[in-house]
């Protein structure tokens, strides 16, 4: 007598359920899919833009998604998912930048750096990162790429430090960490002015309910053109409760320091809907955060389209920190050795879906 047998996907059905791994990751089409299959998380990363343009927990979405699909995101991405600001983050005063005491003014002729003001660096939408892992074990999941920025004569020529970066995308029981690593190989000292930007949303409420915990003491004053003057003051002078800070009482882009620690040197800001909530820690080396939510409107303006969103923007310095270190307005710029690397981790932590 015959004994029948099971196909491959049956026979894996009638496993029990603690044999199904809880953490996968998959590489399918360019597309690297981390999951985690007891909280129901999902991050989508595409290459080669090292983006994850979804962060998703039970289907519903941490980030905002302005396209249609992911074709749409690849010929444009913007600032969708989780982009990197780099070699500056948010705006410089003037179309140059200081490193070690000396000026480097930009080629505006060449087309990536734009602006009176320069805003948001020129990598956020490249296409040159290349995949270097995708691997899954018991405690996590994770995707790693590497961009080779001193391969990139054009970048070269506006900031003129060569070096690699390293991303990595890592999910674990307690969330989403995101890791960026930059080796210096030049034979100088590099200036580390880097942020990523991710607006984030949850979807239980509207922004006229949404709440805010910011870990900090300083807000930093800004001048007319949005850049710090180096004076700060007291968040309550802005925040007279920064642990729950309404949403709908301002109209949101600034800058905040000194970043309130907890034992392992992290600094935490909290999103709040009615249920959903999602923790934002940044690393010690992440020295500030830029908080952006202006107010929904319809003025044309997409920034201000739809039910709103807060970007939580870790920052390594403060927006123009290269710039106002040269004049003496700003002491924490960190810097790396030739030779040397800086690395550091924030993490996207949601509760309550």
């Amino acid at each position: 007598m015959s004994i029948p047998t099971l196909s491959l996907a049956a026979a894996l059905a009638m496993l029990p359920a603690t044999a199904q791994p809880r953490f996968t990751a998959e590489h399918d089409r360019e597309i690297v899919t981390l999951q985690d299959s007891v909280t129901g998380t999902k991050v989508a990363i595409a290459e080669p833009l090292c983006n994850a343009y979804e962060v998703s927990v039970k289907g519903q979405q941490l980030i905002r998604q302005t396209f249609a699909d992911v074709a749409a995101f690849r010929a444009r991405p913007g600032l969708n998912g989780i982009p990197l600001l780099a070699p500056f983050a948010n705006r410089l005063d003037e179309q140059a930048f200081w490193a070690n005491g000396r000026r480097y003014a930009f080629d505006m002729t060449l087309g990536n750096v734009r602006g009176e003001i320069p805003i948001h660096g020129f990598l956020s939408g490249t296409k040159d990162w290349n995949l270097t892992e995708s691997k899954a074990d018991g405690g996590a999941a994770w995707a790693a790429c590497t961009l080779d920025f001193y391969k990139h004569p054009l970048w070269m020529k506006q900031f003129p430090f060569a070096h690699t970066m390293t991303l990595t995308y890592r999910l674990a029981a307690d969330g989403l960490e995101v890791r960026l690593r930059i080796d210096n190989l030049s034979v100088d000292p590099m200036p580390v002015s880097i942020g990523f930007h991710p607006y984030f949303q949850v979807t239980d409420s509207t922004r006229d309910e949404w709440t805010l915990a910011v870990g900090a003491r300083a807000h930093y004053l800004l001048a007319p053109n949005r850049i710090p003057t180096g004076e700060t003051e007291p968040i309550e002078k802005l925040f007279p409760d920064p642990k729950r800070v309404v949403v709908k009482d301002f109209d949101l882009d600034d800058v905040f320091g000194e970043l309130i620690r907890d034992a392992n040197g992290r600094a935490t800001v909290a999103f709040r809907g009615k249920t959903q909530q999602i923790e934002v820690q940044l690393g010690p080396n992440y020295r500030c955060v830029v908080l952006y939510s202006p107010r929904p409107r319809s003025d044309g303006n997409p920034e201000r389209a739809g039910r709103g969103y807060v970007a939580i923007e870790p920052m390594a310095g403060i927006t123009d920190s290269m710039n106002l270190a040269q004049k003496g307005l700003y002491k924490e710029l960190q810097s790396i050795p030739p030779g040397g690397s800086w690395q550091e981790s924030f993490w996207i932590r949601p509760t309550g879906y």
